[in-house]
């Protein structure tokens, strides 16, 4: 009977690694990695992470200045600060799904849809390059002039509104309304066709 019970034992040992998050949890470091491994739904969460940063590590190879070990690292602890949250699982949940979405729009992991040129009133050539992402949640990268600006989608009514730092973009039938910088005003912009 013994010899039957421990190949079942690391079977079962096993399967649970298989569940767990992709660090080691017996390193599990504060509330939220422990919380991490302790929820089956946050552990594929980081383990779908881990896959997508590893992508975007590889294509970051040549990245000049290197920033994505680093913008991981401050990913990380602002992850940790879930535990401030009065929902802690959503709020880990959130931040987990935000940044898988960045990484594949800002690395080109997930399928494209443009870009798309959107002349704007502002001034004479003033133009956004707007490429939308396959990824959930919705994101779009935005370019304009030299400065680019990564929006997530937003709940609307009606069109598409999208959000990034001190960037909005809302489109609705071909015509947009575009924020571009801390309290800017908004300014009007059509497709180019």
């Amino acid at each position: 009977m013994r010899p039957i019970l421990v190949p079942i034992l690391l079977f079962l040992v096993g399967t649970a690694d298989a569940a767990g998050p992709a660090y080691d949890c017996t390193r599990a470091d504060g509330d939220i990695e422990q919380a991490i491994c302790h929820d089956p739904t946050l552990a594929e969460l980081d383990r779908r992470l881990d896959t997508t940063y590893r992508a975007a590590l590889a294509k970051a190879g040549n990245e000049r200045p290197p920033t994505l070990k680093a913008e991981q690292r401050g990913w990380i602890k602002g992850r940790n600060d879930c535990w401030k949250a009065d929902d802690r699982p959503r709020c880990v949940a959130d931040s987990y799904l935000t940044r898988i979405a960045e990484l594949q729009a800002r690395y080109r992991l997930v399928t494209a849809t443009g870009p798309f040129t959107f002349r704007c009133d502002d001034a004479p050539g003033s133009e956004v390059v707007i490429t939308h992402f396959d990824t959930d949640p919705p994101t779009l990268i935005a370019e304009r002039g030299d400065t680019v600006s990564l929006m997530f989608r937003q709940p609307g009514a009606s069109g598409a509104r999208y959000e990034g730092g001190n960037e909005a973009f809302w489109e609705h039938q071909g015509e947009a309304t575009l924020r571009w910088g801390f309290e800017a005003a908004e300014i009007h912009c059509a497709e180019a066709r």
